[in-house]
């Protein structure tokens, strides 16, 4: 209704205008016609004119006025519109994020943080034979030497399967607080290597959970130490350069045959070096764990119990040491490690060991470098009585040894790789065979002398995606306890591997 009105408008004043001005025309000639009146009708004409010139004005103003008037209720009824729009794209928006946002799973004491982490793994895999000490599929090392039944009927134990253990989870609990300079966290880490559930014909499909680290880490933030109490790797497992693949996780690629370490019980002080400063990052670290060995109360392949055991008898602890620095691509340490081991057992129930005591000890160097799309790592370690940490293929005795790793890794594209890993392990003959069981006569007890193994893999990375072909091959050289002479076996296995990280 704004524009008609607005319209009626002009044309009056037009007409107004047209009739203002024809009554001074025609008053300007009559005063002409009739000079006798002379100079006040003038006057008065004039003032006239500049009366209507002053209305003229006002109308000007009134239209310009009511112009504006107009302009600004159209902006404002279309700023009334956006802000509608924008009001309910906002209400929609928020309403998406309220129900995209994930509730709280559970809750803990107040004051603590809980995040749940882990991975899915699931592998599909063949072997032209069993492998021995750790299993076969997802944690297959070595290959299993063939018995004498098995040579006679030429059997070689090949086998295929499917297998999720490598399954993991983890709790990591942060927040806590002990003094005004130290804070705390800790993780309480689970897979499914502890075994089957039973032996029935559904047991298989029924692993079992197994704890692998349960420890608390008390942190000072200003001085960079941390404390960590609990469960978790030694120093001489390299958890932070681990051969990839999507396979062998639990078990790493030469677990035991080219890589040493396991999980304890203990203290571990890790000290920041140059705390707070640029360039390389350098960090001391002092372990102080549990030991064990494969003796007294363990014997017969049954498992240690109840502590009654070589390693632990009066709490011989295991003493270790390392050195760590780490720059933008590359990290790189030195381990030590010391333990005396007590072969009598708990109450001197073994009276006549082969000795009284070992010395464990063993030395690690390894590293890593990430040089654009290559990725570079490995280690060499030596030493002696490394049983208790997997050393010398979890051979059991005062055998020395050297062995270790290499992997080169290249990403051909963002999702691509292609990983090629050889490991090797050299135990002392000797050695070997002077700590080797006799067995018996039908079934004699076997020196694992020698173990190669590589490694071929291709791997595809998406998110939390990864998917990977894998290929090993394994070359084992042993011995029989009654033979004078030592043979060799190969085993291959091809795996194709899944993972689901969350």
């Amino acid at each position: 209704m704004t524009l008609p009105t607005t319209a009626r408008r002009r044309g009056l004043l037009a007409l107004s205008i047209a009739c203002a001005l024809s009554l001074p025309l025609a008053a300007h000639a009559q005063t002409t016609s009739k000079s006798s009146k002379g100079t006040s009708r003038e006057q008065q004409l004039e003032q006239r004119v500049n009366q209507l010139e002053q209305q003229l004005a006002e109308l000007k103003a009134m239209i310009q006025e009511q112009k504006a008037a107009t302009t600004q209720a159209t902006q404002t009824a279309q700023q009334a519109q956006v802000a509608a729009t924008q009001a309910q794209t906002t209400a929609q928006a928020t309403s998406t994020k309220v129900e995209a946002t994930p509730k709280p799973q559970f809750t803990t004491a107040p004051g603590l943080s809980v995040a749940l982490h882990g991975f899915v793994s699931a592998t599909v895999f063949g072997q032209d034979r069993t492998f021995i000490n750790y299993g076969n599929g997802q944690n297959a090392e070595i290959p299993a030497p063939p018995t004498a039944a098995n040579k006679a009927n030429g059997y070689t134990g090949s086998l295929s399967g499917a297998d999720v253990r490598n399954t993991r989870f983890w709790l990591d609990f942060t927040g806590a607080k002990l003094t005004e300079n130290w804070i705390g966290s800790g993780r309480i880490e689970m897979d499914f290597f502890g075994g089957n559930n039973g032996t029935g014909a559904y047991a298989q499909q029924q692993p079992v959970p197994r704890l692998r680290q349960a420890y608390m880490d008390i942190i000072n933030p200003t001085s960079g130490t941390t404390v960590r109490i609990g469960q978790m790797w030694d120093l001489m497992f390299p958890l932070e350069n681990t051969p990839t693949s999507l396979s062998h996780i639990a078990f790493p690629l030469s677990y035991g045959s080219g890589i040493v370490g396991w999980r304890y019980p203990g203290v571990i002080v890790m000290q920041d070096l140059n705390h707070g400063s640029d360039g390389v990052k350098w960090r001391f670290d002092v372990a102080v764990l549990e030991g064990n060995w494969s003796g007294p109360q363990n014997t017969a392949g049954t498992a240690t119990l109840n502590y009654l055991n070589g390693g632990a008898a009066h709490f011989n602890p295991q003493v270790e040491a390392r050195l760590h620095a780490q720059g933008k691509d590359w990290l790189g340490y030195l381990t030590a490690h010391y333990s005396e081991i007590d072969l009598h057992g708990v109450g001197d129930i073994a009276p006549k060991p082969p000795r009284d005591k070992l010395q464990s000890i063993g030395y690690d160097l390894g590293g890593q470098w990430k040089p654009g799309p290559w990725t570079f790592k490995g280690l060499v370690y030596t030493g002696k009585a490394l049983g208790e940490i997997f050393g010398a293929m979890s051979q059991f005795g005062n055998i020395k040894e050297a062995g270790g790793f290499v992997q080169a890794g290249y990403n051909f594209t963002p999702k691509w790789s292609v990983n090629a890993f050889y490991a090797a392990a050299r135990p002392n003959r000797e050695d070997v065979m002077a700590w080797t069981a006799p067995g018996t006569a039908t079934a004699p007890g076997v020196g694992l002398l020698r173990n190669n193994m590589s490694a071929l893999s291709l791997q595809y990375a998406s998110g939390n995606y990864e998917l990977g072909v894998e290929w090993i091959y394994d070359n084992l050289r042993y011995q029989a306890k009654n033979s004078l002479s030592s043979q060799t076996v190969s085993g291959n296995q091809v795996s194709f591997s899944g993972m689901y990280k969350f």
